[in-house]
């Protein structure tokens, strides 16, 4: 049986996009899902203030049995049981909050905290993060992945989210950073399957620096 770290640490070698599904409806969540999996992503983030986020993820989970899915916007600990009994195996929050990652670290959950600065980055792994979410990306810079990897532990995972495009990727990539949160570029409520469809191919390629066909 593969672990939630054996499947995020696969989808950090092949294709390191968290997909974030900001308003899913469960009744979409099987057409969008396909929309972004078929392709190549791996990692699927329903945050929790969307409608009934934990029914989609039972629905991606089941369905995508390969992908690793899970809940966005986890601000506290019970939150954590409820995605974790839904089958969700991916916690990710805006925040660093030492509960939440130490609940989903106690659960056997990858778990990606919003930080941006070295105190919550270290706070973060000391409480068992997976890796890091630079948080919202836009108050930052490349540059600050390449300080804030100067001096966390080797190997760290950082993935800057907010305001990432297929144009921008390549200056992150370039500071270190080690894969990407994306938001409405990809989906938003109301976006059709098929559009998804297409920009799903067009982060691909900007990723691997191939067009899919």
């Amino acid at each position: 049986m593969t672990t939630p770290l054996e499947k995020f640490s696969a989808a950090m070698r092949e294709l390191p996009l968290v997909a974030i599904l900001r308003g899913l409806a469960p009744a979409e969540a099987a057409d969008v899902g396909d929309a972004i999996v078929e392709p190549g992503f791996r990692l699927l983030e329903v945050p929790l203030n969307s409608p009934q986020p934990l029914e989609s993820i039972a629905l991606m989970r089941q369905r995508f049995p390969q992908a690793l899915v899970g809940a966005g916007t986890v601000l506290g600990a019970q939150q954590v049981r409820d995605v974790h009994a839904a089958g969700g195996e991916l916690i990710v929050s805006p925040n660093y909050n030492a509960e939440v990652v130490a609940e989903a670290a106690r659960l056997g959950l990858v778990c990606l905290p919003g930080v941006m600065t070295p105190t919550e980055a270290f706070g973060a792994l000391a409480s068992g993060a997976t890796g890091l979410k630079l948080f919202p990306a836009e108050l930052a810079s490349p540059a600050v992945v390449k300080a804030l990897l100067a001096v966390l532990p080797a190997g760290t995972p950082v993935m800057p989210v907010g305001g990432i495009t297929p144009m921008n990727m390549a200056e992150w990539r370039a500071a270190g950073a080690a894969g990407f949160g994306i938001g409405s570029a990809l989906y938003k409520p109301g976006k059709t399957a098929g559009a998804v469809r297409e920009d799903a191919k067009k982060f691909i390629s900007a990723w691997t620096g191939t067009t899919l066909a």
